[in-house]
């Protein structure tokens, strides 16, 4: 008899810890889960702010990879940036405000590439990890950024113009309630970037509490990278 999918569900899929090596001597910490099937697209996750408690575990991401490899055939790749820590590990290093992390996500972006042999690799951020995504994630080998609750902070006019003239397609998700960029101050901040797709969620807010949140972010997520897969299940 089919069975409700639960914030605690854990589908099947080969799951086995990566430790990701930066240009400047530091081991990170993360796990790669990938389908047991066919492999529809390969998803590098960039978690929020650390020292707000981001992690890999992050209930999205844990989620994502709990999830989407069985029922879509995406693979997701985790890990912890620098000084971060999670129930895999800790990975080296100490937090650096969002600059020394610009070398970890180098070294994740070429793990993927030259490590798991990935084809078609697409790169979500939620909140701190969108403006890494934005200032860092400039390898020509991705396909598309996914932006989960931008706050815009450490992202510069330099960074939006890259993405301009870039032309990659990049999906931004808004929540209506979030404290660090709203809607409407999102439209202003992206307005020259015709390749950006912003997607305003009401009700929502910054951390996407709850089932019905989980399920929209992975849903959009879906219509990127494996849409003939939706709509989601809700039961297995």
């Amino acid at each position: 008899m089919p069975e409700l999918i639960r914030p605690s569900t854990v589908l099947p899929a080969l799951r086995r810890p990566i430790t990701i090596k930066t240009s400047d001597g530091l081991n990170l910490i993360g796990e790669v889960a990938t389908p047991e099937g066919e492999i529809t697209g390969s998803l590098l996750m960039l978690h929020p702010n650390p020292s707000g408690g981001g992690m890999m575990d992050s209930h999205l991401f844990k989620k994502a990879a709990n999830r989407l490899p069985a029922l879509a055939g995406i693979q997701i790749i985790r890990f912890n940036t620098r000084g971060t820590s999670s129930e895999a590990g800790r990975s080296g290093g100490e937090f650096d405000q969002g600059i020394g992390e610009k070398l970890d996500v180098l070294a994740a972006i070429d793990f993927c590439f030259g490590q798991l042999h990935v084809k078609d690799l697409y790169i979500v951020g939620w909140s701190f990890g969108t403006e890494l995504a934005l200032k860092y994630a400039h390898d020509k080998r991705i396909k598309e950024l996914i932006l989960l609750s931008p706050p815009m902070i450490a992202t510069n006019d330099e960074d939006l113009a890259f993405w301009k003239d870039d032309g990659r397609p990049i999906t931004a998700l808004i929540p209506e309630h979030d404290e660090y960029l709203k809607p409407a101050a999102a439209s202003l901040r992206f307005s020259k970037l015709t390749n950006l797709k912003q997607i305003n969620v009401d009700g929502a807010k910054h951390l996407w509490v709850g089932e019905p949140m989980v399920y929209l972010v992975l849903s959009e997520i879906l219509k990127i990278i494996a849409p003939s897969r939706l709509p989601l299940p809700t039961e297995v």
